[in-house]
């Protein structure tokens, strides 16, 4: 349980979920991307990715709501409800290692999804059969237990079933609201972690800079293009997803 007298985390948790939660309502992820992976460090990779996860529901319905238009509730309906297999597992996972593997399983996740998004484009083949949706439900719902990462999983189908931009990214925003939901559920029930081992003045920091990014980020939606956006998340999650495997790698080491 996290002390009270860090009061120190506060203004942390306020800045990196206001910027987290801006680039997620500009470029459609980084809330995820980029305050898991700094919060994991800060705080530790159960508690920090928790409060992303708790966060990332109620980002989730504000952008699913501007972008319901886009949805694409087919693809949502074969995403969705398999992510619980794969969330079940990541939450009994984290019972069962120490914090320091914990973290360095979380940034060699986060870099590996990040490096098939980012520069393995080219070579990811073309699929259209509909189990390969299940598969990315099963293994987004698995990074975001873990790590409070679909986004990247999500990413690599779509561009397999070369999947239309803009409806993708709407999609991704009620799918963010299941699999948030799914890995706090699932960690509360086997154990993995619970709200309640967060002070409240972290979460309401988080709550202040969650309302400040999303306000902010339908300001600057309009004005910022979408994927130069994407790149600063991506560059910012890289950074942190390398801090997080340095970091759980000192631990075990030292």
């Amino acid at each position: 349980m996290l002390a009270l007298t860090s009061l120190w985390l506060v203004p942390i948790v306020f800045i990196v979920v206001a910027v987290g939660a801006g680039l997620q309502r500009v470029a459609g992820m980084g809330l995820g991307l980029i305050a898991a992976t700094i919060l994991s460090v800060v705080i530790g990779p159960v508690d920090g990715v928790l409060i992303v996860n708790v966060l990332a529901v109620f980002t989730a319905v504000s952008t699913t709501w501007a972008a319901r238009r886009d949805v694409d509730w087919g693809k949502f309906a074969l995403i969705a409800p398999v992510m619980v297999l794969g969330s079940l597992p990541a939450a009994l996972l984290i019972t069962r290692i120490d914090k320091s593997g914990l973290q360095v399983l979380v940034g060699l996740t986060l870099l590996i999804a990040l490096s098939v998004t980012t520069f393995g484009q080219r070579w990811v083949p073309r699929v259209t059969s509909n189990a390969w949706a299940m598969l990315a439900g099963v293994v987004g719902g698995f990074t975001n237990t873990l790590a409070a990462i679909a986004g990247p999983v999500i990413t690599v189908y779509a561009q397999a079933s070369r999947w239309e931009h803009h409806r993708f990214a709407a999609t991704l925003q009620p799918l963010f609201i299941v699999t948030g939901f799914l890995s706090v559920a699932m960690k509360t029930l086997v154990g993995a972690g619970h709200v309640t081992d967060t002070p409240w003045p972290v979460w309401a920091a988080g709550v202040a800079g969650l309302t400040l990014g999303v306000f902010a980020g339908g300001r600057l939606a309009r004005r910022v293009p979408r994927d130069k956006a994407r790149v600063l998340a991506l560059t910012v999650a890289i950074a942190g997803a390398i801090s997080a495997l340095l970091h759980g790698l000192i631990g075990i080491l030292g």
